[in-house]
């Protein structure tokens, strides 16, 4: 029987997005252990590094850093809150946005999270070049498709 190559486009195997979204997944994985000894999810690190980096960021800008919708963030900004990790206000330049400022309880965990960068770096198994490549490549295509999906 003659295999159709019409279809081979849409085989698994030639599909980019699914090493990207399987490998994406098992980072994240990774990540589980010890972001669960700061008891933060993934996407609450993602903040609490904005903001050991910044201390004091509108929602907006924070938005647009970590590519999420108000939706998405809204319940990771409350619940950083309430563990104390952040103070959310209303701006006075702008009722509509939040400025999210860490406070010193959310400033004690960057030593902790100092040791997870090297680690979760191990796991990959890529050397410092290759990680490079990586990061830059997964830049490029990112704005790529916000400068597709813009049109």
């Amino acid at each position: 029987m003659k295999k159709d190559t019409k279809y081979d486009m849409l085989k698994l195997e030639n599909q980019v997005c699914f090493p990207i979204y399987a490998c994406a997944k098992e980072l994240v994985r990774q990540y589980g252990p010890y972001l669960k000894e700061l008891n933060l999810t993934y996407t609450q690190y993602l903040v609490m590094m904005v903001l050991w980096e910044k201390e004091t960021v509108s929602s907006r800008e924070l938005a647009e850093l970590l590519h999420l919708d108000y939706g998405t963030l809204t319940p990771v900004l409350k619940r950083l809150d309430q563990t104390g990790y952040l103070i959310r206000e209303r701006s006075k330049e702008d009722e509509r946005l939040l400025k999210l400022t860490l406070t010193k309880e959310g400033e004690k965990l960057k030593d902790k999270a100092i040791l997870i960068p090297p680690a979760i770096g191990c796991c990959v198994g890529l050397s410092g070049e290759e990680l490079k490549v990586l990061y830059t490549l997964m830049y490029k295509a990112l704005g790529n498709m916000e400068q597709t999906g813009k049109r």
